[in-house]
């Protein structure tokens, strides 16, 4: 029986071999007496069971489960003792996948002993959760799914079992359409009235990434009936504050998903007045930090594409100083007396981070009154200049970025808010800050800040050296296409503006720059400075005939018209474009 070991090996006891040695016994009451012993010796033992894997001992297990002569007590004890070796580390779990324990496992359910199928399923479950197991082995043979689906009305093990096999390996839209296919609706949704906790977990977690983005599953589940009643009341029931938290997040991300689905209206009252409610509820700092992820990032999938949704969340419970409240962790070290629950703080810090930048990005992503109101009434600007200024790169990514949506079409005030609270200083620190991801998210940055002429004019009044000195000195240094691009798209702002663009046509040095790019044999460098001289010659501005006599002499004009015999039509109709407004 061929088995690769993936375990490093480790000190060989005598017991272990032990151990192995009474599984050849020729006496089979030895041989089950042998396996009771090893089921007791692994159990909460790690380094006992690389030993016994390391020494052989699955590829015998794997023969007594599945050997017809072996007792069926023994073929139990068997499966009990590889599901105990399947929850030790990874390593051992490869070891039992590269030994074929699955497919041996799969053929045991094939047996009458109901006792013996739900041992089976289990260790099947044990091995299906990992990580490191491929989720596509459930589907080789095409008997798997069917035969499980038959099996589900066993018993209440093997409903807890099946369905939570089935959560795990359904990663792929590929995987919902096969278990769709075979009836999975019909066969779990009645188990979510199951009278055990664990079955109607399970059975909820299966519905939940079933219906994940998957409009054929969520408008099935929507017209499912449980005992007569609707599967959405049913969750709704299952949100309400008396449930356990597990139950009531789980069945609002299902919600969620079929509402995302288009399955659920978002207006929908299971929408407007449960699911939204309980998930803004999840983020409050009662919770575990695993389920403050969960509930924000859900909340942020739910409101993601509807403006009501996003008003609705903004004026909930407190939503925003909810969020800043996400920044907060770890505690501080004074304040902890459980170093374990500062290793799990530290964990889960950079997660709820990261999950209240969605939702933030969600809850402003549409709405200019709900960006002013989530945002400058919770102090979230000074939190997240303050992110910009951190050691950790990703910090200072995430901290400029949720600053780039926050400028995005902002009224003046509140640009001018996020200009006096982050500083020059420390704009230009970020724009000369070594990581590429920081300098692009600033560069969008400063073209948020600068659009629309009153806000480009007021900024450049006040910043514009500044402004110019930094542009100058990227466009100078050795950086990417991307950020060079971005630069001289801040440019072309700059140009678009009423006064300011007198800092580039007093400037001969930044419009030599300019015209070096538009001759430059990348496109989309090209179509930026294009863009750029467009907007300082445009005729129905003031100064427009002087600025276009300064640029006629400089060779602007002899460019354009090369231009607008270009090979890309984006870059030759804006040339012409360009051109026209010397001739009008």
């Amino acid at each position: 029986f061929a088995c690769i070991v993936t375990t490093p090996t480790s000190e060989v006891t005598a017991t272990s071999r032990h151990y192995v040695d009474r599984l050849f016994d020729p006496d089979p009451q030895k041989v089950l007496q042998g396996v009771i012993d090893m089921k007791n010796a692994v159990i909460g033992n790690n380094k006992q069971k690389a030993n016994l894997i390391v020494l052989g001992a699955v590829p015998r297990l794997l023969y007594l489960l599945q050997q017809s002569s072996s007792s069926v007590e023994l073929r139990i004890e068997c499966s009990v003792v590889l599901g105990s070796l399947a929850m030790g580390t990874e390593n051992n779990i490869k070891s039992l996948v590269d030994c074929q324990i699955i497919p041996a496992l799969l053929q045991g359910l094939l047996c009458s002993d109901l006792v013996f199928i739900e041992a089976c399923l289990r260790c099947l479950r044990t091995v299906f959760i990992s990580p490191v197991t491929p989720v596509q082995l459930l589907y080789t043979d095409v008997t798997v799914i069917p035969h499980l689906m038959s099996l589900l009305s066993h018993s209440q093990r093997t409903q807890e079992y099946i369905t939570q096999i089935f959560s795990h390996c359904c990663k792929t839209p590929e995987h919902q359409t096969i278990l769709f296919n075979h009836g999975a609706i019909q066969n779990i949704a009645p188990l979510l009235i199951s009278p055990s906790y664990k079955v109607q977990m399970q059975a909820l977690k299966c519905c939940s990434v079933l219906a994940y983005e998957n409009t054929q599953v969520s408008t099935t589940l929507v017209n499912v009936l449980v005992d007569g009643e609707l599967l959405s009341q049913v969750l709704v029931r299952m949100m309400q504050r008396d449930k356990p938290v597990e139950m009531q997040l789980t069945s609002a991300k299902c919600l969620t998903y079929m509402c995302h689905a288009g399955a659920i209206k978002t207006d929908d009252c299971c929408i407007v007045l449960k699911t939204l409610p309980c998930l803004v509820r999840m983020c409050s700092k009662e919770h575990l930090l695993e389920v403050r992820v969960e509930g924000a990032e859900t909340l942020a999938y739910l409101i993601e594409p509807d403006v009501e949704l996003q008003r609705i969340a903004s004026t909930t419970d407190h939503l925003v100083a909810m969020l800043a409240d996400y920044f907060k962790y770890p505690s501080s070290v004074s304040a902890i007396t459980d170093i374990k629950r500062l290793d799990h703080d530290l964990k889960h810090a950079h997660e709820l981070r990261q999950a209240a930048f969605k939702l933030y990005a969600s809850l402003g992503s549409n709405d200019e009154d709900i960006r002013k109101k989530p945002i400058l009434e919770s102090g979230v600007i000074e939190l997240l200049c303050s992110l910009t200024q951190s050691d950790s790169p990703a910090l200072r990514v995430n901290g400029t970025w949720a600053l780039m949506n926050l400028a995005f079409q902002a009224d003046q005030k509140v640009k001018g808010e996020i200009v006096q609270c982050l500083g020059t200083e420390q704009l230009f620190r970020l724009l000369s800050d070594p990581d590429t991801n920081v300098l692009m998210k600033t560069l969008g940055f400063l073209r948020n800040l600068l659009s629309t002429r009153p806000h480009i004019d007021q900024i450049m009044s006040s910043h514009g050296k500044q402004i110019m000195q930094a542009v100058t000195l990227i466009l100078e240094a050795d950086h990417s296409v991307e950020v060079k691009e971005q630069t001289l798209c801040i440019l072309a702002n700059i140009a678009d503006g009423n006064t300011a663009k007198d800092l580039i046509v007093s400037n001969d040095d930044m419009l030599q720059k300019v015209k070096y790019y538009m001759g430059h044999s990348n496109v989309k460098l090209q179509l930026a400075a294009t863009f750029c001289i467009s907007n300082l010659i445009w005729n129905e501005e003031d100064g427009s005939q002087e600025r276009q006599d300064k640029l006629r002499e400089m060779g602007f004009v002899d460019i354009l018209h090369k231009l607008s015999q270009a090979s890309d039509t984006n870059l030759s109709d804006r040339a012409k474009t360009a051109m026209q407004q010397y001739l009008a």
